[in-house]
């Protein structure tokens, strides 16, 4: 459900980019959600949307590559260890949730998914996100509760757009939460309560 508001409150109206059109909240409604792979790669061009979410998978196949229009990607709820650096060349992607996996972090790559409005990092091991995360200028939700934070770069004060920064569930002392807050003064990031448990 709150993936759902997510994503209806950050998608972008439809522009054109480089010949191809990243859709709006409403069209992508209106898309069909291919959930098996095989079905999708025999139609390429036609997948918008791709849940592959509860499969026990353990890698991102690599021929989702193929999908060139890809712009919703749910693999949550797997056992993925970690996100393959060919994200990036899904250029039209916009929402990338890869919650609830075995995640510990993620490729430099990520970087140049230009289009990312919304990532989904909830209930993995996460221990910090890489310093190209401030390349991400239409970024507006991280959603990123659960993970095992020790530190974020400071080039997140580059992410102008993010409208909210989910982080409840990870220990922050109330100094950590105070520089979060400085680097990113019009977001709205959420905590636990602060707390002086770590070493």
């Amino acid at each position: 459900m709150r993936y759902t508001i997510s994503l209806l409150l950050v998608l972008f109206i439809v522009v054109e980019s480089k010949g191809q059109t990243l859709l709006d909240s409403i069209s992508l409604t209106q898309k069909k959600t291919f959930r098996n792979l095989t079905d999708a790669l025999t139609q390429p061009d036609s997948v918008f949307k791709l849940d592959l979410s509860k499969q026990k998978r353990k890698e991102m196949p690599e021929s989702i590559r193929q999908l060139k229009n890809l712009q919703v990607l749910k693999f949550s709820r797997n056992k993925l260890a970690e996100v393959p650096d060919w994200i990036c060349e899904l250029q039209n992607l916009q929402v990338l949730d890869v919650s609830y996996n075995d995640l510990k972090s993620l490729p430099d790559s990520i970087g140049n998914c230009s289009q990312l409005v919304f990532l989904g990092l909830n209930r993995n091991i996460i221990e910090t996100l890489p310093r190209t995360i401030g390349r991400l200028e239409f970024l507006q939700v991280i959603e990123m509760w659960d993970n095992e934070v020790q530190y974020l770069p400071d080039e997140i004060k580059h992410l102008h757009n993010l409208k909210t920064f989910e982080l409840r569930g990870i220990l922050f002392s109330k100094e950590e939460q105070d520089q979060i807050h400085d680097l990113l003064p019009e977001t709205e990031v959420l905590f636990s309560p602060s707390c002086n448990c770590k070493n």
